[in-house]
């Protein structure tokens, strides 16, 4: 019965390490942006854990505090409604230490016009990890994609359904939110805030005041034809990693 009782709170407490997850290899709201068909693309993400976990979620996990993450992000445009991407998952942990950590592609899906303030889309995304940032070494997301982009203000939503592929550990299927909220102060800058929120095993959610969630205040522009997005976040109490900031830059092809 002792034994029972044990191994059912290593349980509970596996899954609660599970729930707070770390600062991802991507901090994004997708909306619209697309590269033309035939055309290459590149950004470059960026995140550092300021104050974060001691302790690693698992056995062999990568402790996220006051670890850098750089992540480039390759896109080709195959049609106007239709953009290939690939990552290269870099970090540096605690120590100083650079490993690659894995790999994805994804599929994005756009098709409203460029041009058109309302939008809509899909985003599947597939990929392999190391030991370290996840259980399991396959996985996906399936991302859903809403918003509104207009003269001034700016709206999306995702929703993010999270699913194992392939590998040893047990993995429900999860959903986060992600929002976007921003306002132009000017032809070439934007101001906002972005938010993160966890809301559990898709099949049953939890309550979402009691799941991860992190807010960040962002800055969007454009600085010689280089878009930087940029962010300090803070995570609540069920988040494993309280401050972060992160960068996406977009690097000019022409």
């Amino acid at each position: 019965m002792q034994k029972k009782i044990l191994d059912m709170s290593i349980a509970a407490l596996a899954l609660a390490a599970g729930t707070a997850a770390a600062a991802p290899e991507e901090i994004q709201v997708y909306m619209n942006e697309m590269s033309k068909p035939g055309e290459f693309g590149l950004d470059v993400h960026t995140n550092y854990v300021l104050s974060g976990a001691r302790e690693p979620d698992y056995p062999g996990a990568q402790l996220s505090r006051h670890s850098l993450r750089v992540t480039p992000e390759f896109s080709y445009g195959l049609s106007s409604s239709l953009e290939l991407g690939a990552y290269i998952l870099g970090s540096r942990d605690g120590d100083g230490r650079y490993n690659v950590g894995g790999e994805k592609l994804r599929l994005k899906f756009i098709p409203s016009a460029a041009d058109s303030p309302l939008f809509y889309g899909a985003n599947l995304e597939i990929g392999r990890v190391e030991h370290r940032f996840d259980e399991n070494p396959w996985n996906g997301e399936l991302k859903g994609i809403l918003g509104y982009k207009g003269s001034r203000w700016t709206a999306a939503l995702n929703v993010n359904v999270d699913f194992k592929v392939s590998g040893p550990a047990p993995a429900p299927t999860t959903i986060e939110l992600a929002s976007k909220f921003g306002y132009a102060i000017s032809d070439t800058t934007q101001v906002g805030f972005e938010s993160y929120n966890e809301l559990g095993e898709a099949r049953q959610l939890g309550n979402p005041g009691r799941q991860p969630h992190t807010t960040y205040a962002v800055l969007d522009t454009n600085v010689k034809g280089w878009d930087l997005n940029l962010g300090i976040g803070r995570g609540n109490r069920q988040a494993s990693d309280r401050w972060v900031l992160k960068a996406i830059i977009g690097v000019p092809f022409n």
